[in-house]
């Protein structure tokens, strides 16, 4: 999980690097927010892992990862979609709300699906 994180990592920066937001295609931001977004699940999904593992110690190691894999997704996307709405201009907290409502909906629902199995 380190590993692949610091290639996402190292992914982001070559795009920061390489691609000139002013004179790129939609590929280029294609690659910014899906190597920034990667990045994001990878280090939030760590230290989420690390502070189960440390605080619950009495829950089994595969349910620390997947709710940390799970959480780190949804606040990754939070990231990623905040940053497209700064770029286009879209941008509220208005819109902000409706999408943690939006994340908080879908988190209620996995977590309730789950105990359904």
């Amino acid at each position: 999980m380190i590993v692949a994180t610091s290639l996402c990592w190292l992914a982001f920066s070559l795009v920061i690097r390489i691609v000139n937001p002013e004179t790129t295609n939609w590929l280029g931001f294609l690659l910014f927010y899906l190597s920034l977004f990667l990045s994001l699940v990878g280090t939030t999904a760590i230290i989420g892992f690390i502070v189960r593992f440390i605080g619950l110690k009495h829950e089994l190691v595969l349910y620390s990862v997947r709710a940390a894999f799970r959480q780190s997704f949804l606040f990754a996307f939070f990231i990623a979609a905040v940053l497209f709405l700064l770029a286009h201009n879209l941008f509220s907290w208005l819109n902000v709300i409706f999408l943690v409502i939006g994340l908080s909906v879908l988190e209620f629902f996995m977590l309730s699906y789950k105990k359904n199995e």
